[in-house]
């Protein structure tokens, strides 16, 4: 019996892994340079105001700016506590879960699995549009800390701005195709879901007895006592499968896009 082949694993970041394995798709490494695709996403106007920003004349540095301290570290620290806060509290993502007594369980936006994945695909992009306006403000924020204090680290602050406005089109686009991507995943959970439940529907056929039977202890359970949350049924639980993916898909992104910051934090602190 011939077996197919594995998937070659990929070295990117967390982000195309997770998409990569959840989409369901054989991705292949890419074998351009890291110059040869930006030579592809910068436009001719791009590229002329990155090469004024890396061989012009170093920017004048400002006068009297507030220096870089630790309450611009806690700032960073704070964003990105309250964007990971965000997407794990969401309350659309929120997964069912049992609490102990006396503890209700988080409350939770209810989804119509019957119909489609349109929640789920707005709430993804709302917490894509709050990850690119609070790091876009602490990006811009760092590079003003960054002009004020070296010739050399004006001219960074500089690269940085180009890139950030060369490059945020083609990021916000190719970020905005991830729910799509996420939508197979959804559908082929609730299918499986789905089969898995007429399969056992077919294996058990239990006569017009045992369905009283069954229908009785139903009803004799369906009020749950005060201070627990109801049990998960099957068809919550592949749709809290779904929920916890696309958090992480959510939280991986969230590394990506705080990387520039990352990268001017570091260069604020090597100074």
């Amino acid at each position: 019996m011939s077996q197919a082949p594995s998937r070659r694993a990929l070295s990117g970041p967390a982000l195309v892994r997770l998409l990569t394995r959840l989409a369901d798709v054989d991705a292949a490494e890419s074998r351009q340079s890291l110059s040869d695709r930006l030579s592809q996403w910068l436009g001719w106007t791009d590229a002329i105001a990155l090469s004024s920003a890396l061989n012009g004349k170093p920017p004048a540095v400002a006068a009297g700016a507030r220096s870089f301290g630790q309450s611009d570290d806690d700032e960073c620290a704070r964003v990105r506590r309250s964007l990971v806060s965000a997407i794990t509290g969401d309350n659309v993502l929120a997964a069912a879960r049992r609490r102990g007594a006396g503890h209700m369980s988080a409350p939770r936006v209810a989804v119509d699995t019957a119909t489609d994945y349109t929640v789920f695909r707005q709430r993804y992009l709302a917490l894509q549009q709050s990850m690119e306006t609070a790091i876009g403000t602490l990006r811009g924020r760092l590079r003003a800390l960054l002009a004020a204090r070296t010739p050399a680290l004006a001219r960074l602050a500089l690269v940085d701005a180009v890139m950030e406005r060369a490059l945020a089109e083609r990021e916000r686009t190719l970020l905005a195709a991830v729910p799509g991507l996420l939508s197979g995943h959804f559908t082929r959970l609730r299918e499986a879901a789905q089969r898995g439940a007429t399969e056992a529907d077919a294996e058990a056929e239990p006569d017009a007895d045992a369905r009283a039977r069954i229908e009785t202890r139903t009803a004799g359970s369906a009020a749950v006592p005060s201070g627990h949350a109801a049990p998960a049924t099957p068809d919550a639980a592949w749709l809290d499968v779904f929920r916890k993916d696309m958090q992480s898909v959510l939280l991986a992104e969230l590394d990506v896009r705080f990387q520039p910051v990352e990268g001017l934090l570091a260069a604020l602190h090597a100074c």
